[in-house]
């Protein structure tokens, strides 16, 4: 059942529904980035996944596999977007990477999401676009 909530709210990331995913959230959610920065809170969350996806208004993750527990879940798969849907002709602000997420569920919503990747490529697009 908590597999569920945890591929719901991967769906409301892809689908850019910033209400459902503060509503998967738990009041005390946790998110650890890719850098390992711990942010906390459902409403900072909401803001932040906001301020995310109009950076990247296509980001999608793609689960290519689930393993978990009742409440403990690791998640395979990609990650990919384009910044401020800045399409160009050589796709250069366009990336897509492998990546995996720890989830963690309480009560049937995400306490807590960790994101394992290498932004290295997509700090550059950012800054280059600056």
């Amino acid at each position: 059942m908590n597999n569920a909530v945890v591929t719901d709210f991967v769906k409301a990331i892809n689908d850019g529904d910033v209400n459902r995913i503060y509503e998967l959230m738990t009041e005390d959610h946790a998110f650890i980035d890719a850098q390992d920065h711990v942010h906390k809170g459902r409403e900072f969350m909401k803001n932040a996944w906001k301020e995310y996806l109009e950076m990247f208004p296509d980001y999608q993750i793609d689960i290519t596999e689930i393993i978990g527990t009742d409440t403990l879940f690791a998640l395979f798969g990609y990650v990919s977007g384009t910044y401020k849907n800045l399409k160009n002709k050589d796709n250069s602000n366009y990336w897509r990477i492998p990546g995996s997420w720890k989830a963690i569920v309480v009560d049937k919503k995400i306490k807590h999401w960790q994101v394992y990747c290498d932004y290295t490529g997509i700090m550059e697009i950012v800054n280059r676009n600056l």
